[in-house]
C-alpha cells in the first residue's frame, strides 16, 4: 500500500510540476509561489506582482483590451540579466512569458498565451551616448519621448516612432516607422548591436556579422528579448520645425487625396523634409452625420510651411486652418501622439488596426472607405470613437537601404494606412461589427490597389493576415525567417506576437 501510494504521490508531482493553472489539474495540484520563487531569484531592485497585488492592474494595462495576454505574474526586471533569469525560470516550470514596453502591441495572437510572465521593461529605461557622439546605448524599456528628449539636449537626434509613450525597440523590431524616416531609414536601419536573451534563457550581443541580425531587423518579435541596442544617431541638421493643419468636410474627398497624390507624393518622390498625416474622425459638435477629415503638411527646416506645398489644399476651402512653428519635440503634439493625447491612454478601450500598405491615394476608393466609415459609425454608435489613420512619411532614408538586406519587406511601398476600430468593450456582437468593418475598409482600399498582394505593417497588424502579409511573398524571405526559427527558438517560446511560426 505503501508502494502504491508513492508512485500516486509521484504521479501527481510529475504531472503538477509544469500543469498550468487554468488547466483541469489544478484543483488538485499543489501550487507553486512563482512570483516569491522569482523575486529570491532577480536582482535586488526588480519587481515581481501577482495578481493580489495593488501594482498588477496597472502593470498589465494595454493600450488595447481585445485579445489581452493572459498574466499570472509580472516581472519588472531592474538589470538585464533579470530578462534571463526570467526566461529560465519560465523554461524550467514550463510557464509562457512576454515582454513588453510600452504595451501598444494589439494584434490578437498575443491573446494566445495563457497563465504566462509578462516581462515589463520600464525600468530598463537609459540613454547613454558615446563619447564619440554617433552612437547611442538605449535600454530595451526605454520610451521614445524619453530617447528624443535626452538627445535633443544633446545636440543629437535619431529615428523614433512618431509617438511619445511607445517603446523603440516595440516598433524597431517590426521596422519602425517615424518622422525622420526619408534622412536615416527605418529605426530598425539604425541598429548597430543589441544585447538579446535568446528563447533558452542564455544572453547575446550580436550584431551585422551575426546571421540572425538579418531577422532582428523586420521580424525581431520572434527570436529574443532585446534588453538594450546601440542605435546610430545624429547631430540636429534643423532645430526649425512647422506644421500647417486643415480641416475638410466629407464633400472634399477626392480632391484633397488627389492633390495629395499631386503636389506632396509625386510617385513616390515627396520630398526629404516633408511629411503628409491625416485621418477620418468623428465631431458631432461640427458634422452631427458625416466624419470629418484633418490633415497636417509638416516640413523641416522652416518656420513655415512652404506655400507651394500648401496652396492647393487651401484652395479647397477647408473649414478650419491652423498652424505653428517649433522644434521636432514637438511633432508628437501638433499631431496628437504626444503623452497626453488619445493614443497615450490605456483606459480600457478596444483598438483594433487592419494595415495596408499602398504606392498612393485612388480617390474613388477614398471616398468608398469613407462613405462605409460614415454610415458604420452612424448605424454603430458604440464605434463613433474610431479613427482611419493615413500616414505619408518620406522614403529616400527607407530605400537607401537595399530591400534583402533585412527582414522588413516592404520597403518599396509609399503609404501607411490603417483604420482604427476604437470601442468600449461591450461583447462579442459589437467585436464582430468592428472586426467586418475594419477588415471590410481594407479590403476596399486592397481591390483598388490592382494588385494580389496585400502588404501589412506588422507592428499595426489585427493577427488575422498571413505570414507573407507581415513578412514578404518571396519565398526566400519565409525560407530564410524559418530557418532562423528553428535554429534560435526550435520549441516556439517566442510565438505570441505576428509568429513565423
Amino acid at each position: 500500500m505503501e508502494v502504491i501510494t508513492a508512485v500516486v504521490a509521484w504521479a501527481i508531482s510529475s504531472t503538477c510540476q509544469n500543469t498550468p493553472a487554468s488547466s483541469w489539474l489544478g484543483a488538485i495540484c499543489p501550487r507553486r509561489d512563482h512570483a516569491k520563487e522569482l523575486a529570491d531569484r532577480l536582482s535586488q531592485n526588480a519587481q515581481v506582482y501577482s495578481p493580489d497585488s495593488d501594482a498588477f492592474v496597472p502593470a498589465t494595462a494595454r493600450w488595447s483590451t481585445l485579445d489581452a495576454p493572459g498574466v499570472s505574474v509580472v516581472v519588472v526586471p531592474s538589470v538585464e540579466n533579470d530578462v534571463a533569469e526570467t526566461v529560465k525560470y519560465a523554461n524550467e516550470h514550463n510557464i509562457p512569458f512576454l515582454a513588453f514596453s510600452g504595451g501598444h502591441g494589439a494584434i490578437s495572437t498575443v491573446g494566445k498565451m495563457k497563465d504566462g510572465i509578462q516581462i515589463r521593461m520600464s525600468q530598463l529605461s537609459s540613454v547613454e551616448i558615446a563619447e564619440d557622439g554617433a552612437t547611442a546605448k538605449i535600454g530595451g524599456g526605454t520610451l521614445s519621448k524619453t530617447i528624443t528628449d535626452t538627445l535633443w539636449d544633446a545636440g543629437k537626434q535619431t529615428v523614433t516612432g512618431g509617438c511619445e509613450c511607445t517603446s523603440i525597440l516595440g516598433p524597431g523590431l517590426g521596422g519602425g516607422h517615424g518622422f525622420l524616416q526619408g534622412r536615416y531609414g527605418l529605426i530598425s536601419d539604425q541598429f548597430v548591436s543589441m544585447n538579446v536573451v535568446l528563447a533558452d534563457g542564455s544572453m547575446k550581443t550580436i550584431g551585422e556579422s551575426s546571421d540572425i541580425w538579418w531577422g532582428m531587423q523586420g521580424a525581431g518579435h520572434n527570436f529574443g528579448i532585446v534588453t538594450s541596442v546601440t542605435s546610430k544617431i545624429y547631430d540636429i541638421k534643423h532645430r526649425d520645425w512647422a506644421y500647417e493643419s486643415f480641416v475638410y468636410t466629407g464633400d472634399k474627398i477626392e480632391d484633397l487625396y488627389e492633390g495629395i497624390n499631386e503636389h506632396l507624393l509625386k510617385n513616390g518622390t515627396q520630398p526629404v523634409d516633408v511629411i503628409n498625416y491625416s485621418f477620418f474622425f468623428n465631431n458631432p459638435n461640427v458634422d452631427p452625420t458625416k466624419p470629418l477629415v484633418m490633415f497636417f503638411v509638416l516640413q523641416e527646416g522652416t518656420t513655415t510651411v512652404d506655400p507651394k506645398y500648401t496652396k492647393h489644399f487651401h484652395d479647397l476651402g477647408p473649414i478650419a486652418t491652423d498652424g505653428a512653428a517649433g522644434s521636432y519635440t514637438d511633432l508628437p503634439r501638433w499631431t496628437a501622439n504626444d503623452n497626453n493625447s488619445p493614443p497615450c491612454q490605456k483606459l480600457g478601450m478596444v483598438n483594433a488596426r487592419f494595415p495596408i500598405d499602398l504606392d498612393a491615394y485612388s480617390p474613388a476608393a477614398q471616398r468608398k472607405v469613407y462613405d462605409l466609415f460614415a454610415s458604420a459609425t452612424q448605424e454603430t454608435p458604440a464605434l463613433n470613437g474610431s479613427f482611419f489613420l493615413f500616414e505619408g512619411y518620406s522614403l529616400q532614408g527607407v530605400q537607401a537601404v537595399p530591400s534583402e538586406s533585412t527582414a522588413y519587406p516592404f520597403r518599396s511601398d509609399k503609404l501607411l494606412i490603417a483604420p482604427v476600430m476604437s470601442y468600449v468593450p461591450a461583447g462579442p456582437e459589437l467585436d464582430q461589427k468592428a472586426m467586418k468593418l475594419g477588415n471590410d475598409l481594407r479590403r476596399i482600399l486592397h481591390e483598388a490597389t490592382g494588385r494580389e498582394e496585400l502588404h501589412t505593417y506588422v507592428n499595426y497588424a489585427i493577427g488575422s493576415e498571413t505570414k507573407q502579409n507581415w513578412y514578404g511573398y518571396e519565398s526566400w524571405r519565409q525560407e530564410r525567417l524559418l530557418e532562423l526559427k528553428n535554429k534560435y527558438d526550435p520549441q516556439r517560446k517566442f510565438s505570441f506576437y505576428a509568429p513565423i511560426a
